[in-house]
């Protein structure tokens, strides 16, 4: 697989943005994953996910041995500029099915 990730080292997005987009894409998704998948530390994402659960945007089950990451997609986006969008609303451009 190519790394598609721009050489001047910004995305558009946030990290917890690109948290949120693999979580959507596969609730179940371990940690260590969604770290290889946005590039940065499993540490960082576990700090990312706890924020993600303080805000209510996200909540863990645990299944088995596994968790299970849902996301409220009616949650309005956090900054006053974004706050008339929610996540879904952020989410569905990303993803075929938010």
């Amino acid at each position: 697989m190519s790394d598609t990730r721009p050489s001047s080292g910004w995305t558009f997005l946030t990290n917890h943005s690109h948290v949120l987009i693999c979580l959507a894409g596969d609730p179940f998704m371990r940690m260590r994953d969604v770290a290889m998948k946005v590039g940065i530390t499993e540490r960082a994402v576990i700090r990312i996910v706890n924020d993600l659960q303080a805000a209510g945007a996200l909540t863990r089950e645990r299944e088995g041995r596994r968790n299970r990451y849902t996301i409220d997609l009616d949650l309005p986006l956090r900054h006053p500029v974004e706050a008339h969008r929610t996540i879904g609303d952020l989410l569905a451009p990303v993803l075929e099915n938010p």
